[in-house]
């Protein structure tokens, strides 16, 4: 029995090596949010900056780590965890809670302020420096219109996506949500409260309007990340930063089986197996990071 028990010990040695390789990851996010976290606290004596930079670091860092450690068909569950921490974080405590409006509308007017708010903290790390370093991985982990939209029964349009004319709908609606404030701010010197009820109104109306469409472009491509393809407007920030992400998915070209497993389960339409004939990473700026 000495040499099945030995065998035994050797292989419980050898899988808890392997998940701690693939713990390296998650750990060095989390550690890397923590470091930002103490240095922006230290640098500016603002502790909010500390919990705020700490507890995103750990929703996604935990939720990482859950995804690489838990089997195939429950690894969705950490993803959604790290979704749901993240989202309801910014939309209930940032906006609901201290009545912040973190819209994109909240964003434009925070900047012509000059306010430097956790609306435009967000912004500037997960939509506009962010992505330099982990893509569109907002997208796909954080996301608190995301975060409802994946729980649709819809994964994606088996027809594959529609043409490209519908997508130049996101930087219309980037370029409407612009000139409303514009329009606001410089023609009716409107200037919004950036707390209060009148703020909580505005992020009220915008949410509802983005669950709304997308719940129904969801039902109606019978996709849930129709949204994400056509009408998001924070999209258009996206795509140019996570152009130059260094963070990239990658095949195995010597060992793809030309199934198109990857290209089915994409839940953006990415023609994944092309860039893995090719040998490339995926280099769209559609990818989102989800799995």
């Amino acid at each position: 029995m000495q040499p099945n028990v030995n065998l035994r010990c050797i292989r419980k040695y050898i899988r808890n090596e392997h998940n701690l390789k693939k713990l390296r990851a998650p750990l060095i996010l989390l550690v890397s949010f923590w470091l930002v976290a103490v240095f922006l606290w230290q640098a500016t004596g603002n502790i909010f900056l500390l919990f705020n930079f700490g507890y995103i670091g750990t929703a996604v860092g935990v939720g990482i780590g859950l995804y690489v450690l838990l089997p195939r068909k429950k690894k969705p569950s950490g993803r959604r965890f790290a979704q749901l921490l993240v989202g309801i974080y910014m939309l209930f405590f940032l906006g609901i809670i201290k009545k912040e409006n973190m819209q994109l509308e909240g964003f434009f007017f925070y900047l012509l302020a000059g306010l430097f708010s956790g609306s435009v903290i967000h912004y500037m790390v997960a939509k506009i420096a962010g992505p330099i370093l982990f893509g569109r991985g907002y997208c796909g982990w954080s996301c608190w219109t995301a975060m409802v939209l994946d729980y649709l029964p819809y994964k994606r349009n088996k027809l594959g996506r529609l043409a490209p004319k519908w997508e130049h709908m996101r930087y219309v609606h980037f370029a409407l949500s612009l000139l409303l404030v514009l329009v606001l701010w410089f023609l009716f010197q409107y200037r919004p409260p950036f707390t209060g009820h009148e703020t909580l109104a505005w992020l009220g109306v915008g949410n509802m309007i983005y669950f709304a469409s997308a719940i129904t472009l969801a039902y109606t491509l019978k996709d849930n990340r129709a949204f994400c393809k056509y009408l998001c407007p924070i999209t258009a920030i996206l795509k140019i930063t996570s152009r130059f992400s260094f963070l990239k998915i990658e095949g195995d070209k010597e060992k793809c089986t030309q199934c198109g497993t990857c290209n089915k389960a994409c839940p953006m339409d990415i023609n994944i197996m092309a860039y893995v004939n090719n040998g490339e990473r995926v280099l769209s700026t559609e990818c989102i990071r989800m799995p």
